[in-house]
This record gives C-alpha cells, sequence and structure tokens, in this order.
C-alpha cells in the first residue's frame, strides 16, 4: 500500500512528529510504504516562533508545493491528512483535489474553532463549517480525544475512531530505572513543565500558585522548550531537542500542566501528561478536557481547578518522596496500557487496511 502523508509540520512540530512521524517505522513493517511532505518547513516554523509570523513569500511557496503535490494523489492508494490539506483556502478546493482519493484525517487539536470561534464574523461565516466539510467526505477521521471525536460525528463523518496522542517506550524505559532514589540527595525537588513558545502562557496562570508554594516548600521549576521567568522563584529554562527531552523530564520529580477552561483547550489531548507519566513522574494538571481521561485521580496524581487545589496537591507531592514513587509508578503503567505506540500503532494501521479495502 502507498500512503502520502500530508502534516501540517516537519520534525520540529510536536503534533506532525507525534501523530504521524513516529508511526511510519511500523507502518513499514506492515508492507505500507508511507512518503512525507509537510507545508511548513522546520526553517519556517523557527522564523515564526523568532518573528510571531511567517513571511509571506515562504507560505506561498509552501502552498504552491502543497497544491503541486495534490494534483498527483491518483498514484497514491491512501491520503493522510494531518489537520487539514490547505489552511485557510476555500474548502472547495480542497474537496476538488481530494475528490478521487481515499483520505483519513487526523485531529489532536480542536482546530476547527481557529475558524468557527474566530473574532471576525467573516471568517466565522466563510469558514466556520470547513473542517465539518472535509470531515464528512473522509473514509475516516482519527481523533485524539472524545471531544474532537464529538464533532467529527456531529460532521457525519462516516467512520470516527479515537486513538491518543501516545509515546515510545522503548524511549523510556532506559531512563525510569532506579526513580526510588532520584534526588533523594538533593534538598530541593524539581518541578518540570514542557511546551512550546506558543503555550508557555498556560504556566503564567499559576504563576502566583508557584510563588506562594515557593514561599511554603522551596522547589525548582525547569521548563523545557520555552523561557519563563517570574521573581521569587529558581527556574532553570531548557532548550528542547527530541534527543534529550525525555531525559531531561526523567531528571524531575513532579509532571505539571495547567490548562485554561475554553473550547480550545477542550481539544488538548494532554501529551505533556502522557510524558510525564511515561518517566514515571506523578502528575498535576488541571482538570479539563483530556487530562480527566488520562489522570486517574488520586493515583497517579491529581486533577485540581482552585489556586488552594494546587497548592494542596504540589504541597503533599513535595513533602512525600513515598507519594511522588507510588503515583510516579501508578502513571508509567496506565501509559504501558493505553497510550504508547506498542499499543496504538497497531489500531493506526487496522483503520488504512480498512479503508483502503471497503475503496
Amino acid at each position: 500500500m502507498r500512503v502520502i502523508l500530508l502534516t501540517r509540520f516537519e520534525n520540529s512540530g510536536a503534533s506532525s512528529r507525534l501523530r504521524c512521524y513516529q508511526y511510519i517505522q511500523s507502518f513499514s513493517f506492515d508492507n505500507i510504504i508511507v512518503e512525507c511532505s509537510a507545508l511548513i518547513t522546520d526553517r519556517m516554523l523557527k522564523e515564526k516562533y523568532k518573528h510571531h509570523h511567517y513571511r509571506y513569500r515562504d507560505l506561498f511557496g509552501a502552498y504552491f508545493r502543497r497544491i503541486c503535490i495534490m494534483l498527483r494523489l491518483g498514484k497514491y492508494d491512501c491520503v493522510w491528512i494531518e489537520k487539514e490539506a490547505l489552511p485557510w483556502f476555500p474548502v472547495f478546493l480542497e474537496t476538488w483535489l481530494l475528490r478521487k482519493s481515499i483520505y483519513v484525517l487526523d485531529y489532536d487539536d480542536a482546530v476547527f474553532h481557529t475558524y468557527d470561534l474566530h473574532s471576525s464574523c467573516l471568517v466565522r461565516i466563510l469558514f466556520g463549517r470547513r473542517l465539518d466539510l472535509l470531515m464528512s467526505r473522509a473514509a475516516a477521521v482519527v481523533c485524539g480525544n472524545s471531544y474532537l471525536a464529538a464533532r467529527a460525528w456531529q460532521a457525519s463523518a462516516s467512520c470516527v475512531q479515537i486513538i491518543p496522542t501516545s509515546i515510545d517506550l522503548k524511549k523510556y524505559n532506559q531512563h525510569i530505572s532506579g526513580q526510588s532514589t532520584r534526588y533523594l540527595s538533593e534538598s530541593l525537588c524539581r518541578l518540570v513543565w514542557i511546551g512550546s513558545p506558543a503555550t508557555v502562557h498556560y504556566l503564567q496562570l499559576i504563576a502566583p500558585i508557584l510563588i506562594t508554594l515557593n514561599q511554603r516548600k522551596q522547589f525548582i521549576l525547569r521548563v523545557i522548550g520555552a523561557t519563563f521567568d517570574v521573581d521569587g522563584i529558581a527556574v532553570e529554562n531548557i532548550t528542547w531537542s527530541e534527543a534529550t527531552e525525555v531525559q531531561a523530564i526523567s531528571e524531575c520529580d513532579i509532571g505539571i500542566m495547567p490548562l485554561a477552561d475554553s473550547p480550545w483547550e477542550l481539544g488538548k489531548c494532554g501529551y505533556k501528561l502522557i510524558q510525564y507519566m511515561g518517566c514515571s513522574l506523578p502528575v498535576v494538571a488541571t482538570g479539563v478536557g483530556a487530562n480527566c481521561d488520562i489522570v486517574a485521580h488520586g493515583q497517579s496524581g491529581f486533577l485540581v481547578n482552585t489556586s488552594d487545589e494546587w497548592l494542596a496537591a504540589l504541597e503533599k507531592l513535595l513533602s512525600s518522596n513515598a507519594a511522588r514513587i507510588e503515583m510516579g509508578a501508578a502513571g508509567r503503567k496506565i501509559v504501558e496500557q493505553r497510550y504508547s505506540l506498542q499499543v496504538n500503532a497497531q489500531y493506526l494501521i487496522n483503520i488504512f487496511r480498512a479503508v483502503t479495502a471497503k475503496g
């Protein structure tokens, strides 16, 4: 089987890397050949983080390349699309280019809210149902959580499957030995948050909580992939690297994931939590969306919503090495059973086999 994969980003884009690229080797073992084509290159993404926008010349070239590829989709048995092939283009052009193809859509974010909750009324009118039309014509829609799946069913998609964002356990296994003695010799525990410059604003939501907590129980905050500074807290800002991210997380003691409570956050798939739990860390997260499915409250960590709940959960974990070890082990077990590449790759392969067989 020949599959063309149309992603939003190259390997530096977390959503593309985790929802698509990491499955390609598993596909090859099943005699499925995947060719990849990203819309946004790593260089373009780096420029965006630096200047807060893409260059128009780069965008023009990116869309031109994407349309040229879509004009040659007939030689593939299936088209695998992350989110949408031509963001912000009229939907009739995308559906026309896909008219003769069997295609599978993948979502790990509520990207439909980019359009239907836009501040511009004109955008809401012209693009508000854009992704619904794409989903209604897809052979299958793969979603990272139940909120996204509900939207696909609402759009009358013919086949909807939930496959959570997953980690490759092979990358994590080498870092979880000796967890019970981790940092016992150090006086301060490490809290860890991993993300990007685009999402670091979520940490600001709990900055006052962290300041108060540090006055009661001192700690170090490790921030991976972004820069975050707050007076009164020891912060380690670490550059993200795929080669070092697992080690950087595993060197810490507690993983945190603050979120706002809005329709956009309901579409998030809680990948940070899965990474923390894969490293056998206990977690504290806002009780919103997929977080509530991932975290076993009181067993693998805590789901919190108020400032008092954040403080109580973090203070309890900072004060008890035994609680951190016990909850971390429970979280690791959950990941092994439900959120690993080793478990979920075959489910994804089965979807492609089924839709191409059905034609």
